[in-house]
């Protein structure tokens, strides 16, 4: 789960870490009021969504000339008139896609003066298993890009769990940004809280994008990016309470409303699929055989007809879905449930395209009797192999 920007302060400055101050404005007649609570002389308009590049983004219909969703202004009346400007708008930026985001937040702050621009970040390190540190003196740019041109100047280390976070671990990162005499001081320190509340709070991902020497001198965090583990969510009531949902796709946050492992994807071809493995096996050949998946669907091993159901209801309420691949390889999960499910939900929703079903495993005969007998335009698949080619077919056909 990702929160706003202006959230992911909150929790930084409840922490102790430094951050400007700043105010969030929901309605535009609250604009006004909440720049002049704020101190200037600069204050910097920023718009509020889950998606980066926000400064280097454009709005949808811009006139010509207009900034970004990150605009610096010189007084209240100023700031206001550029929160004015955002909300309601849709931003559109290289990670939120041409469709862009509405934006329903903007969050004003106090303007910093900057000397030097760092990146920092705290992630899960899937190979080592452990909190990793990744810093670099490129702050400002995209991390990918960095990586990519000049990878030497990024730096990146796991810490020991047996030990937790050091204060030698702040130190290295201090040194790799170059920074002196007090900012040391301040970046262990920094480093340190940083650990403990990504700890703390069970999070998955924690960018800082820039972290700031400011012209005084000392460290801020002038940006903030944090996104939380989902499966740990029932132990942070306050931070399940930070969930926006009006930026999360529909689809996927009906699905998991139901538990459904569901990622919309841009392909044409919806799949319904019983394990991760065998679903990532069917996104796979699918584009081996000229198609693309139009999801990622995983209904569980215990999933129930309900849940079936809504599945398939989400399928069919992607637009771009041209056919229906359903992969069952029934061990825990039965065949005769995955069949009542699809002819319930066919039954509510109607079925407009083709419809490609395999089953095997755990009463597979049940299954296919059911299907068999159900009316239904059912295209049956002996095996994988079978049923995406079938069903790639009947779509490009």
């Amino acid at each position: 789960m990702n929160i706003h920007e202006y959230q992911a302060k909150a929790l930084l400055r409840d922490c102790g870490a430094p951050v400007s101050d700043g105010r969030v404005v929901l309605k535009a007649e609250d604009a006004k009021t909440a720049a002049g609570a704020l101190d200037g002389p600069l204050w910097v308009v920023k718009a509020q969504i889950h998606a980066g590049g926000r400064g280097k983004g454009h709005f949808k219909e811009a006139s010509a000339g207009e900034k970004g969703g990150v605009r610096l202004t010189k007084s209240v009346g100023e700031a206001a008139e550029e929160a004015l400007k955002m909300l309601g708008r849709t931003l559109v930026t290289h990670q939120s896609g041409e469709a862009g985001k509405v934006v329903n937040r903007v969050y004003i702050e106090d303007g910093s003066g900057i000397e030097t621009e760092l990146y920092l970040a705290l992630l899960v390190d899937r190979q080592t298993s452990r909190i990793s540190f990744v810093c670099s003196t490129e702050g400002g740019m995209d991390i990918e890009e960095v990586a990519a041109s000049t990878p030497e100047k990024i730096l990146s280390f796991s810490v020991d769990p047996a030990t937790g976070y050091q204060g030698y671990h702040g130190r290295r990162v201090a040194f790799s940004l170059g920074l002196k005499g007090g900012q040391i001081k301040q970046c262990v320190k920094l480093m340190g809280q940083l650990y403990d509340l990504f700890v703390s709070k069970d999070m998955e991902m924690l960018e800082i994008n820039p972290l700031i020497v400011t012209d005084s001198g000392d460290l801020k965090c002038l940006d903030a990016k944090m996104g939380f583990d989902g499966n740990a969510l029932y132990r942070h009531a306050d931070i399940l309470a930070l969930r926006d949902e009006t930026e999360e796709d529909p689809k996927e946050l009906a699905a998991s409303k139901y538990d459904l492992n569901y990622i919309a994807l841009d392909g044409e071809i919806g799949c319904m699929v019983n394990g991760a493995g065998l679903a990532m096996a069917t996104m796979d050949i699918i584009k081996l055989y000229g198609a693309e998946p139009a999801n990622f669907l995983d209904v569980g091993g215990g999933a129930t007809k309900e849940k079936v159901t809504e599945a398939f209801k989400i399928i069919t309420s992607d637009p771009n879905v041209k056919g229906i691949l359903v992969n069952i390889f029934g061990g825990i999960m039965r065949c005769d449930v995955i069949a009542e499910g699809v002819i319930a939900a066919v039954k509510e929703v109607g079925l407009q395209v083709p419809l490609v079903v395999r089953l095997e495993g755990t009463n597979v005969e049940k299954g296919k009797e059911i299907i068999n007998n159900s009316g239904l335009a059912v295209i049956a698949a002996d095996d994988l192999k079978d049923g995406a080619q079938k069903i790639v077919k009947a779509v490009k056909g």
